[in-house]
């Protein structure tokens, strides 16, 4: 494919989402083992909302952009309220991430446009990966064509990560991300706090940014006057 490269839409952001930032849950471990290969099949992810989905396709877009591939990331959310011909084409790209399909279910011009998509990717070496916040694979869709093709997809539920990991998916990802957070401040922002990554690690972030900006480390009593 001639100039490949991860294309900017009037949708996207400048990700910082990394394969390397991304604390794998032994449970996830097939599904990421999937992602990775660039030979792999097409994919369907399903899960709860907020476990991580989102960054993930982002991060596998970045992952086949530094390789020189072309990559798209669509985030259903955002895109719905767009004329369906903007993803037209998309089909001689390396990889397109469809994040959310969730949010057209019963949108019959978006149903039909996804179709043709999966239909047009079957011609191209077009690989495609789709995700939906849903607690089983099965999607209903007005368009039973989509659903179908949904159905046949290398299928995988995304888990968030256990309790008896979450300390060590906080330690390891305030690394990556170069947050001075101890051990003990971890012990205790999981003790007082949801026990959920997504929350925590925006918790940490904005302890890191109010740390910088007060000039303080981040310790507990610091964590207390945020909470």
């Amino acid at each position: 494919m001639s100039n490949p490269k991860q294309l900017t839409f009037p949708w996207e952001k400048n990700f910082k989402s990394s394969l390397e930032g991304f604390y794998c849950d032994p449970n996830n471990k097939k599904l990421f083992e999937e992602l990775i290969n660039f030979d792999g099949d097409d994919v369907f992810i399903y899960g709860a909302k907020n476990i991580g989905k989102t960054y993930l396709l982002q991060a596998i877009c970045n992952y086949y952009s530094s390789d020189s591939r072309s990559s798209l990331y669509i985030p259903l959310i955002d895109v719905k309220s767009y004329d369906t011909a903007i993803i037209d084409n998309v089909s001689s790209l390396d990889l397109v991430c469809v994040d959310g399909l969730d949010q057209i279910a019963n949108n019959s011009e978006w149903e039909v446009a996804l179709f043709n998509l999966i239909n047009s990717s079957l011609n191209t070496e077009c690989r495609l990966i789709f995700s939906a916040n849903f607690q089983h694979k099965t999607l209903q869709f007005d368009l039973p064509d989509l659903e179908s093709r949904i159905k046949k997809l290398n299928s995988f539920e995304m888990t968030p990560v256990q309790d008896i990991y979450l300390k060590e998916a906080l330690l390891y990802i305030s690394e990556f991300r170069s947050i001075n957070l101890g051990e003990k401040e971890i012990k205790y922002l999981l003790g007082y706090t949801k026990r959920n990554l997504s929350d925590l690690v925006s918790i940490i972030e904005r302890l890191d940014s109010l740390s910088m900006e007060l000039k303080r480390k981040i310790t507990i009593p610091l964590i207390k006057d945020y909470l």
